[in-house]
């Protein structure tokens, strides 16, 4: 028997009967053989982990552009600890770990350089705006090989509805996708407070004190908090016949009250939005500058002009770029080089 057989039918024995087993997996858009050792999920996690828009996080920014220090988190450290938590949450839940790690390192390999100032830039410029959920998905649908990834549905899905706070917009429709919405916002709440008070913009006295009883006063206590609210709730509401990942309410208007805060208080402080803006500024630079001199941009990006219009290829190009590449193309292309 291979290896991928008896790996699906450890799945039916161990994983609960509301996880993504991967032998009832919706497939890919392109039928291929399958793996003889890994199931579809493990295929598509490796897939992921081996790609360049996966490598290219590591330059890519949290929140901090450019910070002085190696202990700031990075785009790429923030997928890895939104993929611990996530996978904690699962198997405490029995969920598919194989499905949450494969949605949890791709989740951000369609962010931005200068994370959410390069994304409003992009939003402003490309006719029908950018988001990047959904460009994550077009990076690992298109971009990737200049061919995609070809992923199984559920891993897209778990992707595309990884972002947003709250129940208004669509959730996915796997447990395992629903977790990493969950532990994305676990993460970077968290690991946001402790980069703001190592930088000295943030004091732990200014947390709002009526959120820290609650999830606790350390970061490894709230995250701790958090994560064991959601497994034991989850239990409790999958009992109830209500089959979603849910927070009890005062857990969940505490971490929503840290998101606010630090909205108000980081996010939108003035350091961030002086350094949004020369960010911003930089991004909007480029997008005009490859309009206007479209011959600039490589190959590949041409042939999405030609099918898809230049915006398209222009936004598809940068939103690739690493902090660091953006910043050497903008500096190639407006500081005067001499000729001797």
């Amino acid at each position: 028997m291979e290896l991928r057989l008896e790996l699906e039918e450890q799945e039916e024995t161990q994983l609960s009967e509301f996880a993504a087993h991967s032998r009832n997996s919706k497939g890919r858009e392109h039928q291929e053989a399958l793996d003889p050792l890994r199931t579809c999920y493990m295929l598509d996690r490796d897939r992921i982990i081996h790609s360049k828009s996966f490598r290219r996080l590591k330059h890519k920014t949290q929140v901090y552009l450019a910070p002085k220090g190696d202990h700031f988190r990075t785009r790429l450290t923030h997928t890895l600890e939104v993929s611990q938590i996530a996978r904690t949450i699962g198997r405490g839940l029995r969920l598919n770990e194989d499905l949450i790690e494969a949605i949890a390192l791709g989740h951000d390999v369609g962010h931005t350089p200068f994370s959410h100032s390069g994304e409003r830039a992009l939003n402003r410029l490309l006719p029908g705006g950018f988001r990047h959920n959904e460009n994550s998905v077009r990076v690992i649908t298109k971009i990737e090989k200049h061919q995609g990834l070809n992923l199984t549905a559920e891993v897209l899905d778990g992707i595309l509805h990884h972002s947003g706070y709250g129940q208004t917009e669509s959730a996915s429709y796997t447990l395992e996708g629903q977790v990493i919405r969950l532990a994305d916002k676990i993460a970077y709440v968290q690991h946001d407070i402790d980069d703001s008070i190592r930088a000295g913009l943030l004091h732990s006295e200014e947390i709002p004190r009526k959120h820290l009883e609650i999830l606790g006063f350390t970061h490894g206590e709230r995250i701790a908090t958090l994560v064991k609210d959601a497994i034991y709730t989850t239990k409790q509401q999958i009992a109830q016949g209500n089959i979603s990942i849910r927070l009890r309410p005062a857990v969940n208007e505490a971490l929503a009250g840290l998101r606010s805060f630090m909205f108000e208080r980081i996010y939108c402080g003035p350091l961030c939005l002086a350094e949004s803006e020369k960010a911003e500024y930089i991004v909007e630079f480029l997008f005009k500058y490859y309009q206007q001199n479209p011959e600039k941009l490589p190959e590949f990006y041409l042939e999405i002009a030609r099918q898809e219009g230049l915006e398209r290829a222009v936004a598809d190009y940068i939103s690739g770029m690493s902090d660091v590449f953006c910043v050497s193309i903008f500096n190639d292309v407006t500081i005067p080089r001499s000729y001797f």
